[in-house]
């Protein structure tokens, strides 16, 4: 045989022997997927609530327009800072003080009344005691005159003349007790009238203080959207009135920021916070939950769940405060802010990454038991085969993955707690996101982690 052949024959060979080993090592290779896995381990985690919302005074008023008039001066101008009680502004009030100064004259004229009233009855007391006095001597001659008369040691002219003094004196008696209730009823009736021009005074009174403004605290003023010579108008029913000013209180600033309904239940009062302010991008400011709403906002009005009747599904949010500690005297209100809100720390906690849990049904976990499975297939279904159950997949032997149901904690930013079902150093699948979800229990697996850190060098 020549040499040539030989050599073909030889060539030949090998390429038989290696489509057999290729084909062998693809058969065995059927069903493995490749994994990408990571180690359970223990670290510091921390859960935080993230939300967004603007700066605001802890105490703020706005000053509205109690009358309808024109403005005549403003004592303040925007970004003034003033002190309780300092006088900010005034309306036209040339009707209402002379409302005022009528109203003052007519009580002092009252309690002159009310004066004259009462020498008016004390004249009268006096003059009553004249008239009882004289109606008693009277009475006692008259006495005296009929007994002297019944034995007719007097003429009768006497007696009448003593008969007639007795008559009159008991008349003046009458007449001064009338008197005495006369100047006693107008006594209670310039009282009253001291009552009714007072009431009038504090009415008209009440008018011209609607007309002045006064700081009702300490504070600064935030806004302004009235000029001297406006005119401001009261507000009636659903139609808001002017709005003269606006005065915040400085001394407390605070982020309020809107909660996802998700979230607000791990938030509470007290939790640590930072807050950053799109104005001051680069600094931090510490703070603390001070206030947690209690009814739900819609998202899209801002209107108060307890104030509207519709019962759709649209996304709610909850209002928090929080108080920024040692704030910067410049901040101003209506800034935008963004606040991290710190619900949870655990100092060594067992953890994985977030994106290796997922789900699966219990009956995809649950072999099928020989036998059974023409009951199967008559039988109801089993809505417990449909419990879903949240887990990972961990490796067994190196190359099986074996679906563990697991408890979980706090979240952080890329992992999570687990309470119950891993130990420390087990190995689970993290990736793909297609793989896991794809992946069945027991399924034999292939680790190549060369993807994960191929993108992490990218990224």
């Amino acid at each position: 045989m020549k040499n040539w052949k030989k050599l073909a024959l030889i060539i030949g060979g090998i390429v038989v022997l290696l489509a057999i080993v290729g084909f062998t090592v693809q058969q065995t290779r059927k069903g493995v997927v490749t994994v990408q896995t990571g180690k359970v381990v223990r670290e510091g985690l921390t859960s935080v609530v993230t939300a967004s919302g603007e700066i605001k005074p802890k105490v703020y008023v706005n000053i509205g327009a109690n009358a309808f008039a024109k403005v005549t001066h403003l004592y303040v101008k925007e970004g003034d800072r003033v002190k309780k009680g300092q006088m900010l502004a005034t309306l036209d009030n040339i009707q209402s003080a002379s409302d005022v100064a009528a109203g003052e004259a007519a009580l002092n004229v009252s309690r002159t009344d009310a004066v004259a009233s009462d020498a008016a009855v004390n004249t009268a007391a006096a003059e009553l005691n004249q008239a009882e006095a004289e109606f008693e001597r009277a009475k006692l001659d008259y006495d005296r005159a009929k007994s002297l008369y019944d034995s007719q040691l007097i003429a009768k002219a006497d007696f009448d003349t003593k008969k007639a003094a007795f008559g009159t004196a008991q008349a003046q008696l009458g007449q001064a007790k009338a008197k005495l209730a006369q100047s006693k009823a107008q006594l209670d009736s310039s009282q009253v009238r001291i009552k009714q021009n007072a009431a009038a005074l504090r009415r008209v009174s009440d008018v011209l203080s609607k007309t002045e403004y006064q700081a009702p605290f300490d504070g600064v003023i935030t806004n302004l959207p009235v000029r001297e010579g406006e005119t401001v108008v009261v507000g009636i029913q659903n139609s808001p009135g002017s709005t003269l000013m606006t005065i915040a209180d400085t001394s407390v600033i605070t982020a309020e920021v809107k909660v996802d309904e998700t979230d607000i239940v791990n938030v509470q009062i007290g939790q640590t916070a930072e807050v950053s302010i799109d104005a001051i991008p680069k600094k931090k400011f510490n703070g603390i939950v001070t206030e947690i709403g209690r009814n739900a906002v819609l998202r899209s009005t801002g209107v108060s769940t307890a104030q509207t009747t519709s019962s759709g599904q649209e996304a709610k949010d909850f209002k928090v405060v929080v108080a920024l500690q040692d704030p910067p005297p410049d901040l101003l209100p209506g800034l935008s802010a963004t606040a991290r809100i710190t619900t949870a720390t655990r100092s060594s906690a067992l953890a994985i990454p977030i994106q290796a849990l997922t789900i699966r049904q219990r009956g995809e976990l649950e072999p099928e038991k020989k036998g059974k499975a023409q009951a199967a297939q008559t039988a109801p279904p089993d809505p417990h085969t449909k419990e879903e159950l949240q887990g990972v997949f961990v490796l067994k032997n190196k190359k099986d993955a074996v679906f563990v149901p697991v408890t979980t904690g706090i979240s952080g930013t890329t992992d999570i707690e687990v309470t119950n079902g891993l130990k420390e150093g087990d190995e689970i699948v993290t990736g793909s996101y297609k793989v896991l979800r794809t992946l069945r229990n027991g399924a034999s697996v292939k680790v190549d982690n060369t993807a994960g850190a191929k993108k992490e060098e990218e990224s």
